[in-house]
């Protein structure tokens, strides 16, 4: 996966900043992206802290986890299959 420029910390500085009252055109101009990326980060990390940003990277780290081992099983399982029915 593609690392961005900003880190999660950044990007949550940038909506505080935005919530401020700094207007989104000159946050977006000072910070050097577009509006479209800071109404995709405001969509993602909207209302979150650091703390929160965190746990949020773990939660996503143990999905992936999860879907791996799930898709491995799923292989195990069909491998089992087709040599089953081969036997009979």
């Amino acid at each position: 996966m593609k690392k961005g420029r900003f880190s999660e910390e950044q990007i949550i500085g940038f909506i505080k900043q935005a919530e401020a009252g700094l207007p989104i055109r000159e946050l977006c101009r000072k910070g050097g992206f577009s509006d479209a990326t800071f109404c995709k980060w405001r969509a993602k990390y909207g209302g979150m802290d650091v703390p929160d940003t965190k746990r949020l990277r773990e939660l996503e780290g143990e999905n992936a986890k999860l879907k791996k081992l799930l898709a491995e099983a799923h292989l195990d399982m069909h491998a089992l299959k087709s040599v089953l029915g081969v036997m009979r």
